[in-house]
């Protein structure tokens, strides 16, 4: 066998292909430019509309905006709102911690508690308990204390009364699915690791059980700030109640609510920030990276245009 029978023919090297990947160009979506600006312009119709007709009186807004009987009116709202919120979730952790218990007589009083207080309409328990004194005139202690029952409760505490009973109720629902989004698997593994029931609860469950609790908390705060006006039907000077006092006497009705909407929406929109804070606080331990604030946010937009 001679060498050159060995060789092989080698193929010619090609060139490289230089040509350029194809551009990527983005979907277009006219629709969405349509449809934002016809939301756009629907949308500077009616604040144009709002800054522009006479009717709205905004002068006369300004003028009641600060007035002393309204804030006291805004100042008893913001009170009933936090003590319907403590005391109500108060009550209802003892109830989701009833219905939750292996024991079947607690378990039951706390079902017949929330299906009682969430079946009858607010309005309801309200005129029911501002009429009490027709079911139970006096309150004695045997012979020696006896106080009229008209005396006892007034509209203020009819509404307190009213408003915590009924917020108890989801109250506990809330709180009794917020343990029960916790995996029992955790709170075995930190019994058998010799942590004492109270331990567990402080540590464990309820870190986390506080993802799930305080959006609806949140959601019911916000609802109680607004259900509080119910109470005008029982002439607590609530915010409501205070506006229309005054509306009644100068008849400047628009104005007069218009005062209470915005305050309304001013607490509102405060409250909403702080739930979107405290929700964030209690989702750092289920998130690697929380996304930025809006406040980051804009610092990020502004850092980026200079």
């Amino acid at each position: 066998m001679t060498r050159s029978s060995h060789l092989q023919a080698v193929p010619e090297a090609r060139p490289a292909d230089t040509a350029e990947p194809p551009r990527v160009v983005p979907a277009r979506h006219p629709g969405r430019w349509v449809a934002a600006l016809v939301v756009l312009a629907a949308l500077g119709a009616v604040l144009q509309s709002i800054a522009t007709n006479p009717n709205f009186q905004w002068s006369v807004v300004g003028a009641y905006f600060t007035l002393p009987a309204v804030l006291n009116g805004l100042w008893l709202t913001l009170w009933l709102t936090a003590v319907t919120m403590v005391l109500g979730f108060a009550l209802g952790t003892a109830l989701a911690v009833m219905r939750l218990s292996g024991n079947p007589v607690l378990s039951a009083v706390s079902w017949l508690y929330t299906w009682l207080f969430r079946s009858i309409p607010l309005l309801v328990q309200l005129l029911f308990w501002f009429n009490i004194g027709a079911l139970y005139p006096t309150v004695s202690i045997g012979p020696w204390f006896a106080l009229d029952t008209v005396d006892l409760i007034g509209g203020t505490a009819t509404a307190v009364i009213g408003l915590v009973l009924h917020e108890a109720a989801y109250a506990g629902e809330v709180v009794r699915a917020g343990i029960l989004s916790v995996d029992a698997g955790q709170t075995e593994a930190a019994q058998s690791l010799g942590m004492s029931r109270l331990r567990v609860l402080r540590r464990i469950v309820l870190p986390q059980a506080m993802r799930a609790i305080v959006p609806p908390a949140g959601n019911m705060l916000i609802g109680t700030l607004k259900g509080t006006s119910i109470v005008s039907v029982i002439a607590v000077h609530d915010l409501l109640y205070s506006v229309q006092l005054i509306y009644n006497r100068t008849y400047e009705v628009i104005p007069l609510l218009l005062v209470a909407t915005v305050w309304y929406l001013v607490v509102t929109s405060i409250l909403t920030a702080g739930q979107y804070y405290v929700e964030r606080h209690y989702a750092r331990g289920a998130e690697r990276e929380l996304p930025p604030t809006p406040l980051q946010r804009l610092r990020a937009a502004l850092k980026g245009n200079r």
